[in-house]
């Protein structure tokens, strides 16, 4: 299986904000407090974990299997680590409902201030990115490239990503965005503080928080 690990300080654009980010695939998070897999989306979009969920753009909703080509295409689940979100399927295609942005956005409004945020990324693109808010301010932005350096729309197993962010700021907002088709997420998890203990095969651990304008990247193969 493939590994890969990024590690990037990032500003925002008022250059106050810096976040270090892990992704790989078959990862996930242990120790946040919130957990939410998208699967029942109440009245105004409000999720049971207290996320509200809003759509703008072309073919942003939700979405489940079968897949639809050009438009969406179903995250893949890898190691088990849809399990804490509740999802006990075998590793394969995610066959709970999940969100796509089509080409426009998914925003979610946390309801409270992370400084964690975890999330399963199908089909990376270069295109698609995560922007980060506390209210209204910008705090930073995470693209398809800053997950994988071959951010290549991969369908596949090897194109899905589990993400983990830490921020040294609080946020409160999350946007999803894509200009093109199509960008698939599920499974968000969140913790008030950054966890530390975001295990991968080998034990890797999340470095510190890097000084501002310090990126390094890193990948391997196992």
């Amino acid at each position: 299986m493939k590994y890969a690990i990024a590690f990037a300080a990032m500003l925002a654009s008022t250059g106050a904000s810096a976040a270090v980010i892990t992704s790989s695939v078959g990862g996930v998070p242990v120790g946040a407090n919130v957990y939410e897999s998208f699967d029942a989306i109440g009245p105004g979009g409000t999720t049971a974990s207290g996320i509200t969920v809003s759509f703008a753009g072309t073919g942003a909703g939700t979405a489940s299997l079968p897949n639809v080509s050009g438009q969406y295409a179903a995250p893949f689940i890898s190691g088990g680590n849809g399990a804490l979100f509740g999802n006990a399927q075998a590793d394969g295609q995610d066959a709970t409902q999940y969100l796509t942005t089509g080409i426009g956005t998914v925003t979610l409004d946390l309801g409270d201030s992370h400084q964690y945020f975890g999330i399963l990324w199908g089909s990376v693109d270069t295109y698609n990115s995560l922007t980060f808010y506390d209210g209204n301010t910008l705090l930073f932005t995470y693209s398809g490239s800053d997950v994988a350096a071959a951010a290549n729309g991969d369908q596949g197993a090897a194109g899905t990503y589990y993400v983990n962010i830490n921020s040294d700021t609080a946020f409160n907002k999350v946007v999803a965005s894509s200009s093109s088709y199509a960008f698939e997420f599920d499974n968000v998890a969140l913790a008030h503080d950054p966890i530390t203990d975001v295990p991968e095969p080998g034990m890797l651990a999340l470095f510190g928080l890097g000084a501002i304008g310090l990126a390094a990247t890193r990948r391997r193969k196992v």
